[in-house]
């Protein structure tokens, strides 16, 4: 019988809890990923710079001349692109690998990173009192909020409200699961929500909370404009001083079985609803 290799032992100086026999470059991307759960969170450098990938949240940030750009690597295939499209800022170009690097190991960049300073986040103050905000209590799944600015740009709503903490950066994964609506929707970052609303009141708007067990289905409220939507996260909700801030708590009746929303479709939902009722008033 032949017998069994020995079992493979690790590489000299491999940390524990890494897989033997991983490479140099598997344990630094492993260990960026874990790096960047851990700061996912955290507030950006006021003068670092918003790492932006993929095509169309690069070129939207391209062609917003409220971005300074800083750095701009591309594909040669995405160079010859840009030109193409009438696109004029000369990038670097390099090998796909070395965007790989610089990125999670799970971005998809299709060519194109660009580094450039964050946009600037207007006050309360400065919004206009029209239309409908998105205020958000500490929703921190980048994807959500990726997809619910997306929605806010195709409703054209007038601003997104955040926490400076507790918020992901308005960059990276959810920068490219917004597919350039970051360029188009105003986000003020508040660092004590319920004061930020009582302002947002201040100025006019109405605030309906979004909750389960709200008082009345959100089709059924008078609503008006300005309108502030507040969306809490999956799981916990709204907090209960922002649920005591709002003047009303509204739910999205749905006929089916599942009567939990994902918070990116429930804030989609809720701005149809919405639209559609300041439309007939």
């Amino acid at each position: 019988m032949a017998s069994r290799p020995p079992p493979a032992r690790p590489r000299s100086g491999a940390k524990a809890g890494e897989k033997p026999g991983a490479t140099r470059e598997q344990v630094e991307r492993r260990e960026r990923f874990a790096r960047a759960r851990r700061e996912s969170l955290r507030p950006a450098e006021a003068d670092g710079p918003a790492l932006l990938y993929g095509w169309h949240t690069v070129t939207a940030a391209l062609r917003n001349p409220a971005r300074h750009v800083r750095r701009l690597l591309a594909t040669e295939n995405a160079a010859r692109r840009l030109a193409e499209e009438g696109i004029t800022v000369t990038p670097d170009v390099v090998r796909p690998s070395a965007i790989d690097e610089r990125l999670l190991p799970d971005a998809v960049h299709q060519g194109l990173y660009l580094e450039a300073d964050p946009l600037p986040s207007p006050a309360i103050a400065d919004l206009p009192a029209q239309g409908i905000v998105l205020v958000l209590d500490q929703i921190t799944d980048p994807h959500n909020v990726g997809a619910i600015f997306r929605s806010a740009a195709a409703f054209a709503a007038t601003a997104m409200v955040t926490t400076e903490r507790h918020s992901p950066d308005a960059a990276g994964a959810l920068a490219k699961a917004a597919s350039g609506a970051i360029e188009l929707v105003p986000l003020v970052q508040v660092q004590n929500l319920a004061r930020g609303l009582t302002e947002l009141r201040e100025r006019g708007f109405l605030l309906v909370g979004l909750d389960s067990e709200g008082e009345a289905d959100l089709a059924d409220l008078p609503l008006r404009a300005p309108l502030a939507l507040v969306l809490g996260a999956e799981g916990k909700g709204l907090r209960q001083l922002t649920r005591d801030t709002c003047d009303r708590l509204a739910r999205i009746d749905v006929p089916g079985e599942i009567k939990s929303l994902n918070v990116s479709n429930a804030a989609a939902l809720s701005l149809y609803v919405a639209t559609r009722a300041l439309r007939r008033r």
